[in-house]
């Protein structure tokens, strides 16, 4: 991933098409590199199964991290220059490519009876479950970023909600003062001004108890 494609992010939020979210995408990748390291290993073995096993495994991990890359490009601006650190000068993507690039290499040796498959696999296994980590890191980083800028949202939205049931208490306060006055004539009135009274308290529980769980949140 180059730095001009981090750069030109756009201003909204990494969504993936099916719902996994980029840090439980970015964990599995680390399973998956292992996985297939020990697939690629059986499959040197001649344990049966193990070729088609692997080959399997790398697709899902070259696809994975197509999606994750799709993910970061649609990042924030904010995210871009982190995941630039991460992605760019701590050579995550070069990494994760280098390791896709050797698997590919070793599962074309096996499939043409060669040796030397598992050498090059577990040549850079270390590097590349290192640079797993670090996006892994990132994108979790990332991730509690956002939820604390969605509690101070939440919180600010209860609190105009609760400013909103205020004044309408003080409106139905007044409605109710305006309807004792009037007598019988403001009777009907007075019926509605009680009832958003009663609404605006309900409202201003409601309230409270949202700014209650963002708290504990």
């Amino acid at each position: 991933m180059t730095s001009s494609t981090l750069r030109s992010a756009t201003a909204r939020a990494v969504a993936p098409a099916d719902g996994m979210s980029t840090v439980n995408r970015s964990a599995r990748q680390r399973m998956l590199s292992q996985r297939l390291a020990l697939q690629i290993l059986l499959a040197e073995r001649g344990v049966p199964g193990q070729l088609q096993a692997a080959e399997t495994s790398l697709q899902l991990f070259a696809d994975s991290q197509v999606q994750l890359q799709d993910e970061v490009r649609r990042a924030t601006a904010e995210d871009a220059t982190q995941l630039e650190a991460v992605y760019g000068s701590q050579g995550v993507g070069q990494t994760v490519q280098a390791f896709v690039d050797r698997c590919r290499r070793a599962l074309g040796q096996l499939r043409r009876g060669e040796t030397g498959a598992v050498a090059q696999v577990y040549e850079g296994l270390d590097e590349v479950l290192q640079a797993l980590n670090l996006a892994t890191s990132a994108f979790d980083a990332i991730a509690a970023r956002r939820e604390q800028h969605l509690m101070r949202e939440l919180k600010g939205i209860v609190t105009d909600i609760q400013q909103v049931a205020r004044e309408a208490k003080i409106v139905s306060f007044n409605a109710q003062v305006i309807a004792a006055r009037a007598g019988l004539a403001g009777r009907e009135f007075g019926v509605v001004a009680g009832r958003l009274s009663d609404v605006s308290t309900d409202v201003d529980r409601l309230a409270r108890k949202g700014l209650d769980l963002v708290a504990r949140k």
